[in-house]
């Protein structure tokens, strides 16, 4: 069983263990509530409200779209978070654009985390407790930094004394969230490694970043060989530096070369640059040839 489904059945057992009239956990004191904290759970959509203190209201209809393909074709990768607000109801706390992707695309059931009423200090502790364990991949680590900086208010420096982790650490893993779903599920599913997702990040153009991705995958290649990779388009993008313009040019003829040298008395060397500049040298062999020369100049 992998782990993924895994998570899924034990998201759906948690969802039963919510419906049961006689487990209504309220708070963090009553029986089961240790389940709740810390894990996500699988919840019908139709139980979640939106909350009405939200303050966005425009969401871009082709986002959403693009949104609810991705989730089609992968899943809701990161759960949304919601507040229970009474038995079997929840109000939505953050992910709404997730949940209106979900609804576009016929999903019933959301994965969830809920938050209780006083459930804050329980929270940090699992979050904490989860992210020390081994087995975690990079999206799951940098999701659970991310749920102490949304719900929690933690500050990257006041996660590094609860976790015990470089600030430069979690922000690693933080950015590693601005990823395209794709690669993010590439990342969790071992096809590539977070030292691959760094390299991509430094990419903008999500497109972009996929066709890399699908890249490093058939091509089995190095966390070097992307960075490479990444650097080469990044510098096909800056502009082509400016070419000094061109003076103009021109040819000496050989008649005018004669003519020169006739008129010296000794073979005359004329150069001309591209930008049309020159230099004409008239050899002397005694002070006396030079003062010839004078005379011929001053005429």
């Amino acid at each position: 069983m992998t782990k993924a489904i895994k998570k899924q059945a034990l998201g759906r057992g948690l969802s039963a263990l919510l419906k049961d009239p006689e487990n209504d956990i309220k708070s963090v004191e009553d029986k089961n509530a240790d389940k709740v904290v810390g894990n996500i759970i699988e919840l019908e959509i139709d139980a979640i409200e939106i909350n009405p203190f939200q303050p966005r209201t425009n969401f871009n209809e082709e986002s959403l779209q693009e949104l609810a393909s991705s989730i089609r074709e992968l899943g809701v990768i990161q759960p949304i978070t919601v507040r229970k607000t009474d038995f079997n109801k929840y109000q939505l706390i953050s992910g709404e654009r997730r949940l209106r992707a979900s609804k576009l695309i016929g999903l019933t059931t959301v994965p969830a985390y809920i938050r209780l009423a006083n459930d804050n200090d329980s929270l940090v502790m699992a979050l904490v407790e989860n992210i020390q364990r081994h087995d975690l991949d990079p999206i799951e680590i940098a999701l659970s930094y991310q749920r102490l900086i949304d719900e929690i208010q933690l500050t990257q420096e006041q996660m590094s004394d609860r976790v015990g982790k470089k600030r430069s650490t979690i922000a690693n893993y933080l950015r590693l969230l601005k990823l395209d779903p794709i690669i993010q599920t590439g990342i969790r599913d071992g096809f590539i490694t977070m030292g691959h997702g760094r390299a991509i990040i430094n990419v903008e153009d999500l497109d972009v970043q996929t066709d890399i991705y699908q890249k490093i995958v058939s091509q089995n290649l190095s966390v070097r060989e992307t960075e490479a990779l990444v650097k080469n388009y990044q510098d096909s993008l800056k502009p082509a530096p400016a070419k000094a313009p061109k003076g103009s040019s021109f040819d000496v003829s050989n008649e005018k070369k004669k003519a020169i040298t006739e008129f010296f008395g000794t073979k005359v060397d004329v150069k001309v640059a591209g930008n049309g500049k020159g230099k004409i040298t008239i050899p002397f062999h005694s002070e006396e040839d030079f003062n010839r020369i004078i005379k011929l100049i001053n005429g």
